[in-house]
């Protein structure tokens, strides 16, 4: 993610969350933290045709990764790309030498908590109207992180052999995000 992919990330936040959508300024602080020698954040986006249909980010601090944020497009959902978005973030909480990655999910988004479910992820707890202003509650949910010896990847879900699957790409890289 770059700072010119901020204006069409934020068109989707507003659809896919429109009562908790990230602002501006969230995602300017999260990318400056995602360059320079010191960074400690990836955040990516997939493209479809030139249009923006989804993005993630991954901050890492002291050994631990936290998902940040995970987003696909409607017309987007069941195409595996939440799969590779979620692959390449736990590729970065790798390369950051991440021992478990967190992340929080609305406790009503029961088919995000599926994908996490199958990415290894278990419940830990509840952070009680963690969403506002809706007062919705999350689910937090912990996988520990793979040996150097696996990847991501290889515990990634197989899509349906009678669907074609074909994702956008996902941009960066893990030096630029």
């Amino acid at each position: 993610m770059r700072w010119w992919d901020i204006a069409p990330v934020l068109d989707l936040e507003r659809e896919l969350f429109p009562e908790d959508a990230w602002s501006a300024g969230m995602f300017w602080s999260e990318l400056a933290h995602a360059r320079g020698p010191a960074a400690n954040r990836r955040y990516l986006v997939a493209e479809l045709d030139g249009r923006l249909v989804g993005y993630g980010g991954l901050a890492a601090v002291d050994g631990t990764g936290d998902i940040q944020t995970i987003a696909t497009a409607r017309d987007q959902w069941g195409t595996g790309l939440g799969s590779r978005l979620l692959t390449e973030l736990l590729s970065a909480a790798t390369a950051f030498e991440c021992a478990e990655v967190l992340l929080e999910v609305r406790v009503d988004n029961t088919r995000a908590q599926r994908l996490y479910e199958r990415f290894g992820f278990e419940p830990i707890g509840f952070r009680r109207g963690y969403y506002q202003p809706g007062n919705v509650d999350a689910l937090v949910m912990r996988r520990t992180t793979v040996s150097p010896s696996e990847s991501p990847a290889d515990s990634a879900p197989e899509p349906a052999a009678d669907v074609p699957f074909s994702p956008p790409p996902v941009q960066g890289n893990r030096t630029h995000g």
